[in-house]
């Protein structure tokens, strides 16, 4: 299922208030919430290091978060740099 904008910007506005402005500038700057399939919520971040560290760091907030406004079970969040969108 493809996400609207709306709930992508909803996903991304719940993580600027958990990880903070300056956090969310740096690693979240960009940042786009894309699709779900199945448990698996896909997403698309500005770089490489981007993704790593978002998926490392915070795909647990990430997941919970996604569930929440998605209304279904969310158990992984794969982040992949945009240059393999």
């Amino acid at each position: 299922m493809k996400l609207t904008q709306v709930q992508d910007q909803a996903i991304q506005a719940r993580m600027a208030l958990i990880v903070g402005a300056s956090t969310f500038d740096r690693l979240f700057a960009g940042v786009r919430f894309d699709e779900v399939d199945g448990y698996l919520l896909y997403a698309f971040a500005k770089d490489e290091e981007a993704a790593c560290a978002i998926e490392d760091e915070f795909s647990l907030h990430i997941s919970t978060v996604a569930s929440e406004i998605l209304k279904q079970e969310v158990e992984v969040v794969l982040v992949m740099p945009k240059v393999l969108q």
